[in-house]
């Protein structure tokens, strides 16, 4: 049996003691895979699977918002949520140069950028409380 393959995030939930369940689902190497097929393939309610979205506003910093994977982040919603004129999603080919994560593989946690949830669609308390998201995660601001 080969050594687990870890994330970043995986590393930072374990050094805070954090209990965590990892989802793996196959995959090809180089394949985008959506959301809901994400949630179909591990079982889960794609309720409450949630997808990490990178912006940047006109303001040249970046922000993360968390939506769940059915939902669309509706731009102008976000960008006032932060306080700046406008927001953009990010170039795909600078995702891991802005996040150090790649597609598909960006986790709110550990990230060094501010991270917002929308209040409908915002993590359960338990996932809040078991991950101990940042304080800077605002759940309630409205994206």
């Amino acid at each position: 049996m080969g050594k687990e393959v870890k994330t970043n995030a995986m590393r930072m939930l374990e050094r805070a003691k954090v209990n965590y369940t990892s989802h793996e689902y196959p995959h090809e190497e180089g394949q985008a895979v959506d959301g809901a097929h994400v949630a179909q393939l591990t079982g889960q309610d794609p309720a409450k699977v949630f997808k990490t979205l990178v912006t940047q506003g006109a303001d040249r910093n970046y922000y993360v918002f968390v939506v769940p994977v059915l939902a669309e982040l509706d731009l102008k919603k976000a960008a006032k949520s932060v306080g700046v004129k406008s927001v953009a999603m990010i170039h795909v080919a600078d995702i891991n140069k802005v996040t150090g994560y790649i597609r598909g593989g960006c986790s709110p946690v550990g990230m060094k950028l501010p991270v917002f949830s929308d209040s409908p669609a915002r993590p359960s308390a338990r996932f809040r409380r078991q991950n101990r998201l940042p304080d800077r995660m605002r759940p309630g601001r409205p994206c």
